[in-house]
């Protein structure tokens, strides 16, 4: 084992890391034991350290062009399109077609049109619709054309108060049918049997429903009531009633499928 000097008083010491303790006790100094990879200084560290101080580490250290982590090759370089003067561009921010200059100058720029069918979203504009209450033709656009159309708040109100009642108001839970008297239980039964309990216009079935659908009658309870010829039992016959869905059931109510239509589905079945 070599002995190992101390620098400042001469002692020998029989380890390195024991005269660097005692340089430390003795002499109030600790040695370097770390060496500058910028400026080749030596000085101490009590952890690993490559550079003595700051600036030597801002200054050894640099971020530019290929030295950086995020360094993708620089910039490129492309020929304008309306100039045809050389530049350079980050292909990072975008494909380069026009020189700062053109940028900047802008006047080049045209604002496409977007209106009517120059649209990307056109649909085809306004469409002319009647309205399910009073049959008055009206002007909407294919977003603003639903199930219903009105035309008026009149209207809205009418067909709101026509729809949402008895079976078709969202809350109803069965009501009476009392009203239709004598026979409508049991031929509203065959009816449903009949037509599988399936809507006979659109086809929507008990399974999408949730329930039965309505059991409509062709030709109306009141016009058996109103007769002087016919009682209310006479309107509860197979042949005078279909099954619909809530939505074909009002419109039939309000005459959007003919009584002949009607018919023709029933014998379909």
């Amino acid at each position: 084992m070599t002995d190992t000097p101390c620098p400042t008083c001469g002692r020998m010491f029989s380890t390195s890391r024991g005269m660097k303790a005692h340089h430390a006790l003795s002499h109030g100094e600790k040695l370097p034991n770390n060496t500058c990879k910028h400026c080749g200084t030596d000085f101490h560290s009590p952890y690993e350290k490559a550079y003595c101080s700051k600036a030597c580490h801002d200054e050894g250290v640099s971020f530019a062009g290929e030295n950086n982590p995020n360094y993708k090759g620089g910039k490129s370089e492309a020929t304008c399109r309306l100039c045809d003067a050389a530049f350079t561009y980050y292909p990072s921010m975008k494909r380069g077609l026009y020189c700062p200059d053109c940028v900047q100058n802008g006047s080049w720029q045209t604002t496409p049109s977007l209106s009517g069918s120059e649209n990307p979203r056109w649909t085809g504009g306004k469409r002319t619709v009647s309205c399910d209450v009073c049959t008055e033709t009206v002007e909407r656009y294919p977003s603003n054309i639903g199930e219903v159309v009105v035309c008026s708040e009149e209207c809205r109100r009418q067909w709101l108060s026509q729809s949402f009642r008895g079976e078709g108001h969202p809350n109803w839970n069965g009501g009476s049918l009392g009203n239709y008297g004598t026979g409508w239980n049991r031929v509203r039964k065959q009816a449903l049997e009949r037509d599988d309990s399936e809507c006979k216009h659109c086809g929507t079935g008990k399974g999408e429903l949730g329930r039965n659908p309505d059991v409509h009658h062709i030709v109306p309870v009141r016009w058996f009531v109103e007769s002087e010829d016919h009682s209310r039992a006479d309107a509860h016959t197979l042949d005078n009633v279909i099954s619909l869905c809530p939505s074909c059931h009002r419109k039939a109510d309000f005459g959007h499928i003919s009584r002949e239509n009607l018919r023709s589905l029933q014998g379909s079945v």
